[in-house]
């Protein structure tokens, strides 16, 4: 029998990737022909033998063999009869269910529906003799041995293996309808076990369930969809309606008993969002998350799925099981924190699924009987849980908060409360959520409103100081980005500069008392704490920036000049500290932190000149004054000491300034090119920010001010050429992208330029070498891709009329071809036919012609180079998923656009609209 077994998984479990398949269908067609040796023997055991040892071998044999061998040896055979006469033997029971299992899981059309019912129908009447449903499931698998935890395990994957295929064979006559209701409630108390895999799998199921239900619901407006869809053929009871609207009704009907059991499941294990940082640790003590766990992240995520399809099958229920947990929450009958969590983190997970009018209803009585909790409950830890719980559902409703100014009021003064909360997470919960409201109401908080003197803004910019006396620096940054969103919404420029300069009045009054300072003595800013004062102040100005924009302007202007002198001498005391200490000196605390403040200014101007609307006045005040103490310091720094942020701000400016910065590229490209080659060539492996970065600002110039790369040197361009070849073979992902898109716009500008013939003399056959040569490597796969557009344009090229000079050089190569498609063609058969000896010739001069062929259309042009690379096999026995990853792409697409269809599925919080909140 061990050895049977053996034989089964050999073949089936294990072979595959192997064995091919022709070689697994003649294994399996000699088996299935013997099988009905292997299948008398296992018969006979079980009606004759007496050996408990032997009995279990035979078992875990035929559960081994069950999922492909022929139907008829099941169905039209003692041996269903036989594994449930085993069944309720309690020395045999889980082997006999995981044989049972494999049989649930089978499926045939509707040839064999009857015996699958009669199956059922039996096993349901024993398993009510062994397990009676009214046990209390969570406490028996808690106190059960190892075995009963496993018969648990079991029964969870039998019913779901069954309902999955099977579940409409059971609603077509009363009694497989009660059957089935049994066997549904016997799934919904199994859910309540404390095991995540149990869980797992039954919410597997839960999940495919509702969404069909749904679904249906869903496309109740066009029924021929949904009753194809619902694959209904049979009426549900007999005697009932013969339409479909009627028939999707009954079935609704049918499950709305389950669906409310299990809405109530859901709302009791509902898993921890994202936006939750407070948690309680293993000693009961609550705490500050400070990992996630992303298996609890995809677990709320079907949950939330789960619970949304079936808020839409019945709003109700829904409403009136959220509510009635909650006021038990209150009068203190059922109050635990897991209790208020699971359920406030429900509440917040349906955000978007219910019509306005129900959610306003629905949340005036869950924020008021919530904060009423946290007046009313004492003891520190029980109010951080309250507190969590309140921010994480005001965040998930912008849309209730919009229409209802004094609930939003108070939301956001009970957010300033908790800020002063020194409890772990609460301030940093606090400072989120606040972020989060104002992005999505930010107007409401620059009018006056009905019964207010001035608006909001303006009224929080007078207390500020004390909102954030409690905060950490991280914190108050997000408060001040916070401020700035509200500040950006408000229309009148005057009184939007007054504001801006109200929230800029702490930083700026520190800022003047340094420089002051500095002007007496320059020492003074090589103290540690005023480094550290600087920096600080330099990243509130850098969040304000973030959310204000073009408006954050008169802000800037003020310290621009000062910063940049703050930049210069920050500067060369770290140049300085290097020359003399050596490498080591580059990571003494104060070296990193003087390094800290050149990268916070670098960002800060990034951040402002990315943010800021296009207008060339700003960037004619900005960028001058920049090219010494910036540039001139990157090239003058040992590279050490050189900022990698330096490249991404000018890529930045180039990306926004366009063509107006060609005269300026000459000056860049002697600052920072041969400079930061040097460093970044010698391997693949050191100054990885500066490679990225640099690629980064290439890309910006070829794209932008390419005529700027035409004035240069023939050096210097194979110096660019080759820094793109050496980008492109990097084997870190985000580097060879970025080299294969720097490619693709310096190939397009040079074939639309007068120097196209010149270019493409010197560089096609290298491109075409190397592009090959990563194509084919299997270390660059996820660039496939580009890869791709890279030949595509270059087959296209060569036999276009642009190329109107030969390829080849007529001095060395004796033999005049007739034209470039020729000469190429030919040396692609040579380079590929050397470097792939096992292909021969044909299949080569094939792939080749092929190219040619296919040049036209991407589709048939990838699809052909894909064959290629499976035939050449180099692919063949690997994971091959990112030459499918377009594809991939396009189906996640049609994912988000079917979620957007739903209302609630993608919560309101994270779509990007504009916002009605005027």
């Amino acid at each position: 029998m061990a050895i049977l077994k053996l034989l089964s998984e050999e073949v089936f479990d294990f072979s595959r990737g192997e064995m091919t398949q022709q070689k697994i269908k003649e294994l399996k067609q000699s088996l299935n022909s013997e099988f009905q040796l292997i299948h008398e023997l296992c018969i006979y055991v079980l009606s004759a033998s007496q050996r408990a040892e032997l009995i279990r071998a035979t078992l875990g044999t035929l559960h081994a063999f069950l999922s492909w061998i022929p139907m008829g040896y099941i169905f039209e055979s003692p041996l269903l009869e036989t594994l449930l006469k085993f069944f309720p033997m309690a020395a045999y029971r889980n082997l006999t269910l995981q044989c049972l299992t494999e049989v649930a899981a089978l499926t045939f059309g509707e040839y064999y529906d009857l015996q699958f019912v009669k199956m059922y129908i039996i096993f349901m009447v024993q398993l009510q003799s062994i397990l009676p449903p009214t046990t209390n499931f969570l406490e028996a698998y808690a106190k059960g041995s190892s075995e009963e935890q496993a018969f648990i395990q079991n029964l969870a994957l039998f019913f779901t293996s069954f309902y999955k295929p099977h579940i409409r064979v059971l609603e077509s006559s009363q009694e497989n309808i009660n059957a089935l209701l049994q066997g549904l409630e016997y799934l919904i108390n199994i859910s309540y076990v404390d095991d995540t895999e149990v869980f797992k799998v039954c919410l597997d199921y839960w999940n495919s369930l509702v969404l069909e239900l749904f679904e249906a619901h869903h496309n109740l407006d066009n029924p021929a969809a949904s009753a194809n869809m619902m694959g209904l053929q049979m009426p549900m009871i007999p005697g009932v309606g013969d339409g479909v609207g009627s028939q999707l009704m009954h079935r609704r009907q049918l499950y709305a008993g389950p669906m409310s059991k299990l809405r109530s499941l859901m709302i009791c294990r509902m898993a921890k969002p994202e936006e939750v940082l407070i948690v309680e640790d293993e000693n009961g003590n609550i705490v500050r998350e400070t990992m996630k766990d992303n298996d609890v992240l995809v677990q709320y995520k079907i949950m939330r799925e789960t619970l949304i399809y079936l808020a839409h099958l019945d709003h109700e229920d829904t409403e009136r099981q959220m509510l009635k947990k909650l006021s038990k929450q209150l009068n203190g009958d059922d109050w635990t924190w897991n209790n208020l969590n699971t359920l406030c983190w429900a509440i917040g997970s349906i955000s978007g699924s219910m019509v306005e009018e129900q959610e306003n209803r629905f949340l005036v009585m869950v924020i008021r009987d919530l904060l009423n909790l946290c007046e009313i409950t004492k003891g520190k830890d029980n109010k951080a849980v309250i507190a969590s719980n309140i921010m994480y559902v005001v965040g998930q409703y912008p849309r209730f908060l919009r229409a209802h100014w004094k609930f939003l009021k108070t939301v956001v003064n009970k957010l300033f409360e908790f800020m002063h909360e020194s409890h772990p997470g609460v301030q940093d919960m606090a400072c989120d959520t606040f972020l989060k409201i104002v992005q999505k109401c930010k107007r409401k908080f620059v009018t006056v409103q009905v019964g207010e003197n001035e608006p909001f803004v303006s009224e929080l910019l007078t207390t500020l100081p004390a909102t954030i006396a409690d905060l950490e620096p991280h914190q108050i940054h997000s408060f001040y980005e916070s401020v700035g969103n509200m500040i950006q919404a408000e229309p009148d420029p005057h009184r939007r500069d007054e504001y801006l300069r109200r929230l800029m009045e702490l930083p700026n009054q520190k800022w003047a008392e340094i420089i002051g300072q500095a002007r007496q003595s320059v020492d003074y800013l090589k103290d540690p704490d005023v480094i550290r004062a600087v920096l600080n102040i330099l990243q509130t100005n850098t969040s304000a920036a973030n959310s204000l924009g073009t408006y954050f302007l008169p802000q800037i202007s003020l310290i621009f000049l000062d910063m940049l002198n703050v930049y210069r001498m920050y500067s060369e005391l770290i140049s300085t500290s290097i020359a003399q200490g050596g490498r080591y000196a580059s990571r003494t605390s104060i070296v990193k932190l003087l390094r800290s403040v050149k990268r916070e200014t670098l960002k800060l101007i990034e951040t402002f000149l990315d943010k800021a609307e296009d207008q060339p006045h700003i960037g004619k005040q900005f960028v001058p004054p920049m090219m010494d103490p910036v540039l001139g310091d990157y090239a003058r720094n040992l590279p050490d000491a050189r900022e990698s942020e330096v490249l991404s701000l000018f890529a930045t400016i180039i990306n926004k300034y366009k063509r107006a910065m060609i005269e300026d590229v000459s000056r860049i490209f002697e600052a920072v090119f041969q400079c930061t080659l040097e460093m970044i060539t010698k391997n693949f492996e050191d100054y990885p920010e500066h490679r990225l970065k640099f690629f980064s600002l290439l890309q910006a110039i070829a794209t932008h001010c390419f005529p700027a790369l035409i004035h240069l040197s023939s050096e210097q361009l194979k110096l660019v050429m080759d820094s793109i070849i050496w980008a492109f073979r990097h084997t870190e992902r985000n580097i060879a992208e970025t080299g294969l898109n720097l490619l693709l716009a310096m190939l397009k500008n040079f074939q639309a330029s007068e120097f196209c013939n010149q270019f493409y003399r010197t560089y096609f056959s290298t491109i075409e070498q190397e592009i090959f040569a990563v194509l084919t490597d299997t270390f660059h796969k996820p660039g496939f891709k580009l890869h791709v557009l890279v030949l595509q344009h270059l087959f296209c090229l060569v036999e276009s009329v642009v190329m109107s000079e030969p390829l080849w050089d007529v001095a060395t190569v004796p033999y005049p071809y007739p034209n470039n498609g020729m000469f190429i063609r030919e040396y692609t058969i040579k380079l590929l036919s050397t470097s792939f000896p096992n292909m021969t010739a044909t299949e080569v001069t094939q792939f080749v012609n092929g190219l040619f062929e296919s040049r036209e259309d991407l589709v048939s042009f990838k699809n052909h180079i894909r064959d290629f690379l499976v035939q050449s096999k180099e692919f063949s026995a690997q994971d091959n998923k990112d030459l499918y990853a377009e594809e991939a792409a396009a189906q996640r697409e049609r994912e988000r656009q079917r979620m957007l269809s739903i209302p609630g599925l993608i919560a309101p919080s994270e779509i990007q609209d504009e916002m009605v909140d005027s």
